[in-house]
């Protein structure tokens, strides 16, 4: 069956298979049924801190979708937005230097995004749309004709990403630093009230295009190191970060990261809680269209 074969490819334990059942299928039907009553194309996001396993969350989720509900769906991983180097270096030059890392909101070729979700929806006839990658291992955009294309409209688009669905701070919130990076790198808070300008105004463009938000919910900030050092692990050759680049590349992601923990819970659809083993052991649906809330 394809997903005894899908764990195998991904390397995941026999016991993801329980968890498929569980989730992945409800979830998949609920979007079917959400596409159905609204009776076009949906964009379901789908949110979750570094290393949480939303990619594979998408990856079934559109597998399932496809082989089991008759349904064209796409995965559009929000990292594959981001600005290359240049672009980010000219953010560092001319706004703060912190930009000059990937991964914030400010970071990212929203435009593209908007661009994007428009084009994979878009009832006319069949186009096809490519798709940018981004390549983590050089940290910068492979050139468009490396972009696969995929034919469109599609039914359904899952827009994954860590900050999918993020709404801003208060500005009071911004005063204090969460970490030593912000104490010592963002001194005056001009990096992380840019990054919540955009916040509120891009990515807020950007995040309304979506029909559902998903929500993988880690059970503290502190699980961010240890599941991202085993994706860095995965990195071919010796492309990944080390211990030290690893601790501070996730402090950049800190301070939204534990805003959403707090906060998301309160509007997301599906909330999933996992547990220290990194399993899916819970899940909340409301104000979902088309099917009855349950828990």
């Amino acid at each position: 069956m394809w997903i005894e074969e899908l764990i195998l490819a991904e390397q995941l334990p026999a016991s993801y298979e329980a968890e498929v059942a569980e989730y992945v299928a409800p979830l998949a039907e609920r979007i079917r049924a959400l596409r159905e009553q609204l009776g076009r194309p949906v964009v379901i996001g789908i949110n979750g801190a570094q290393g949480s396993g939303k990619t594979t969350l998408a990856l079934f989720l559109t597998e399932w979708l496809q082989r089991e509900s008759a349904l064209t769906a796409v995965s559009l991983s929000l990292d594959d937005l981001y600005l290359g180097k240049q672009a980010r270096e000219e953010l560092a030059e001319s706004k703060h230097p912190l930009l000059r890392t990937r991964g914030v909101p400010g970071t990212h070729d929203v435009a593209l995004g908007k661009e994007l979700l428009q084009a994979l929806t878009e009832q006319s006839e069949e186009h096809v749309v490519r798709l940018p990658v981004f390549d983590k291992a050089t940290d910068d955009r492979l050139q468009p004709t490396e972009w696969p294309g995929i034919g469109a409209p599609v039914d359904v688009v899952l827009f994954e990403g860590w900050c999918v669905g993020a709404r801003p701070q208060r500005d009071a919130d911004l005063r204090d630093p969460v970490n030593a990076l912000e104490a010592q790198d963002d001194t005056d808070g001009r990096w992380r009230s840019f990054v919540n300008k955009n916040l509120k105004s891009d990515y807020a463009e950007l995040f309304a295009q979506l029909d559902a938000l998903l929500m993988l919910r880690i059970p503290s900030f502190d699980k961010v190191f240890e599941w991202r050092e085993l994706q860095e692990q995965k990195l071919p050759g010796e492309s990944g970060m080390n211990t030290a680049e690893l601790r501070d590349f996730v402090m950049h992601f800190e301070r939204l990261t534990r805003h959403m923990l707090s906060r998301m819970p309160d509007y997301a659809n599906t909330i999933i809680d996992l547990d220290d083993s990194h399993r899916m052991v819970d899940m909340l649906n409301r104000n979902w269209p088309g099917a009855p809330d349950s828990s």
